[in-house]
């Protein structure tokens, strides 16, 4: 090389060449690049430069370890196992328990207790004001981020509350709101939830007999005053949501005192009595009487200093004899529900402890092992928009059997949820009383799940109303607005200034793929004008605003930045679909009916999953494997796996194997199977238990299984010895379809059986 000042100039660098030399120093230790060199250049001089070091291995792939959550270990003043009480997360990194029975010594507790996860410490709370009696079977919602509602239970004396105490978690005070209007029965062990300020109470037991309640009432946290109360559906500790205008019931224990797989429903969009506040004539007046009859057992008293008055009978609490003259109307709106006979992925509540949640549009159900033998526990998430069962993970890649889990919380967005539990056996030095002493945080996002926010948002895309410039759009606002620019040339007065191309659909074959998973050099040398796509035109600002890849490429005045072309060396459809996001912010696929306006395919999505790995954009990524989990079907099985490989993305590369598996028969006659290189074909059969078998139709209708079943087991078991479980509730087995895959066989690849009143 010649010596120092003796630099000529080199041919400009290009995109392809260096993509990944201008990603700055956030990506100097994983570089996002697929195509390139790790270039480093300096732009103190336009004759200078520091020339590439060798390709770095596996430069495709960003190695990310497979997603196995860690118990965490708490010290100080730990609470013991106690029953029914309340535990919540607060956020900042705080959970809150409250109240609760301890079965060592037959005592009931008023204590607050702060779990600080950051430091793994618990730590009894100085609580002052209108302290609540002791309780248990009780609800505490978070409200307004910073306090905490807490309704109903029994006290020591067994009796059933019916009160409403406040929490301040900033100032540790404890209030109690002047309550109106016809105040619920007392009760315990039900289920509340926030939503539009108002209080949902369903459920729960009351009186000496514990008796279940079948009703649902709100109360308005605007003008403290609870509304009449209906009948929905008998039912005690379970879980209640509100998702897409409706509240939804699911888990817990029936009137005949066994578990349920039902999921109720009560729709209450356009229902004055849900929507509005409750309204009641003057005091003593006719409509009044009728309102509270029944069910209005007394206004409430006022608490004294002591704040002990909630455990007498007399404060909003109801004695056995009080029981309600006339049963409540059912309750206005839609009521719906279904039971779920069989599914290859139906949890069976009868084996192992369930906690169910809500997040992301689905109900959450965690089947925990209740003994330290072998249980078939899982992760597994129902769809309320599809009401179809996915199993997310199994459980013996996130519940030790060691451990016994009491409570489970989640955040307000339903990304993180946390268990709390104790070691089955007692540790070195500990008493043989158990405490909540340990915790299983598990980030949902791992598996595919959005979050609240962001799953809100996506649902009400085809939704949302468009802007006045283009009302047809699928797309909502700006959106739109943007997505009738794209791609359009400069003459059209469009504004784009910019040129990318891609790799032609047809030039672009899985099997020139080197073996660490990056294109082969010989891509790099074929392209020419012949085997580039049409261009297509977008705006640099829209780009460099969007795309953090782009804009320290362009800030570093590359070739690109004089010539205002790119190519990018990945299938067209999938190029443009990633640049359609920029614009739009979506990757879901349009309404049947506003087909015009392009959406990506599920093909374009998984080559969309790789191009987020490679320019390191997160949030794409989770956008990317949330849709293709979603849409997980046997025309895109193959092509799924070995995107997700390539993007290492592990947990959803192990989703794709088990389907495949299960489908194997249809997968293997799809195009996607047959373009897979050989490396990754025979990574897919490597998941095969070592002692599987494939099953035929006749033989897996015999057994019950034709619905299908995770990977190892089920559809595939080695010699007899293990036999895959088709959940059922009733016995029952809703048969599949067995026959040749066609256009339409991906739509029954996970039919569930489902019985809808």
């Amino acid at each position: 090389m010649a010596g120092p000042g003796s630099f000529t100039q080199p041919p400009p660098y290009t995109f392809a060449a260096i993509q990944s030399a201008v990603a700055g120093p956030a990506s100097h230790q994983q570089t996002p690049s697929s195509h390139a060199n790790s270039s480093r250049v300096s732009t103190a001089s336009n004759n200078t430069y520091v020339m590439a070091r060798s390709p770095a291995k596996n430069s495709r792939r960003r190695t990310i370890d497979p997603y196995l959550p860690k118990i965490i270990t708490t010290v100080g003043q730990r609470p013991a196992c106690l029953v029914n009480a309340s535990v919540t997360y607060v956020g900042n990194e705080a959970i809150y328990a409250f109240g609760g029975f301890d079965q060592y010594t037959d005592e009931v507790y008023n204590h607050v207790l702060k779990l600080n996860l950051a430091a793994k410490q618990w730590s009894l709370v100085d609580n002052y004001g209108d302290i609540p009696g002791v309780r248990m079977g009780h609800t505490a919602c978070l409200w307004q981020s910073d306090k905490l509602l807490v309704y109903g239970g029994e006290n020591e004396h067994r009796i059933h509350l019916s009160d409403v105490v406040i929490f301040d978690i900033k100032t540790a005070h404890w209030t109690q709101p002047d309550i109106n209007g016809p105040i619920p029965r007392g009760r315990a062990r039900h289920s509340a939830v926030i939503h539009d300020d108002k209080l949902f109470v369903c459920g729960g037991m009351t009186g000496s007999d514990n008796v279940v309640l079948d009703d649902i009432c709100f109360l308005d946290l605007k003008t403290w005053t609870w509304s009449r109360t209906w009948r929905f559906v008998a039912r005690y500790d379970h879980s209640s949501w509100v998702w897409g205008g409706k509240i939804w019931v699911s888990g817990g224990m029936s009137e005949e005192m066994e578990r349920s797989s039902d999921v109720w429903w009560l729709d209450f969009r356009g229902t004055p009595a849900f929507e509005g506040g409750p309204s009641y004539g003057m005091a003593g007046s006719e409509d009044a009487r009728r309102l509270g009859e029944g069910y209005a057992f007394g206004q409430q008293t006022a608490m004294g200093t002591t704040g002990y008055a909630a455990n007498t009978s007399s404060v909003q609490s109801n004695s056995a004899t009080q029981i309600q003259r006339t049963p409540p109307p059912v309750a206005p709106g839609a009521i719906s529900s279904v039971k779920f006979i069989s599914s290859p992925n139906l949890p069976i509540q009868n084996v192992g402890t369930h906690f169910h949640v809500f997040s992301s549009g689905c109900m959450l159900d965690f089947v925990t092992p209740a003994t330290n033998m072998p249980l078939d526990t899982s992760l597994s998430a129902l769809d309320l928009d599809s009401l179809r069962w996915q199993k997310l993970a199994d459980g013996k890649d996130l519940f030790s059997p060691t451990y016994r889990w009491h409570y489970c919380c989640m955040d307000v967005d339903g990304t993180h949820a946390w268990l709390l539990g104790c070691p089955r056996e007692a540790r070195d030095g500990d008493e043989t009383e158990e405490y909540l002493s340990d915790v299983l945080p598990i980030d949902l996002r791992k598996f595919g799940l959005l979050g609240n926010k962001l799953s809100q948002d996506s649902r009400n895309e085809p939704r949302l109303p468009t802007s006045d410039n283009h009302i047809s759009s699928h797309l909502s606002a700006i959106g739109a607005d943007l997505a009738r620019t794209f791609n359009q040339p400069p003459e059209s007065g469009a504004g784009t200034d910019f040129t990318i191309t891609a790799t032609r659909t047809d030039d672009y074959d899985i099997e020139t793929m080197s073996e660490d998973g990056s294109l082969a050099a010989t891509n790099s040398q074929r392209e020419t004008e012949s085997n580039q796509s049409p261009p297509i035109h977008v705006h640099r600002l829209i780009l460099s605003a969007r795309w953090p890849h782009f804009a320290r490429l362009y800030n570093s005045q590359m070739q690109e930045f004089h010539s205002r072309r790119m190519h990018i060396p990945e299938p067209y459809p999938a190029v443009k679909a990633f640049l359609y996001y920029l614009y739009t912010d979506s990757i879901s696929s349009p309404p049947a009916e506003n087909n015009t306006i392009g959406g990506p395919t599920l093909e374009d999505v998984a080559n969309m999953l790789v191009m987020s790995n490679i320019y390191d954009m997160p949030r794409l990524r989770h956008l990317c494997v949330n849709r293709l989990v979603r849409d997980l079907d046997v025309q895109h099985a193959a092509l799924i796996f070995d995107r997700a490989s390539t993007a290492q993305e592990d947990w959803l590369k192990r989703r794709a194997a088990s389907f495949c598996m299960t489908h194997w028969g249809r997968v293997v006659r799809t195009d996607g199977f047959r373009r897979l290189k050989r490396s990754a074909m025979l990574e897919l059969c490597e998941g095969v238990d070592a002692e599987g078998r494939v099953v035929g139709g006749d033989e897996l209708e015999a057994v019950g299984g034709l619905g299908g079943a995770r990977l190892g087991s089920g559809m595939l078991w080695g010699n007899g010895r293990k036999r895959g479980r088709v959940g059922s509730t009733a016995g029952t087995t809703v048969d599949g379809d067995d026959g040749e895959a066609d256009g339409d066989a991906d739509e029954n690849e996970n039919e569930e059986g489902m019985e809808i009143t």
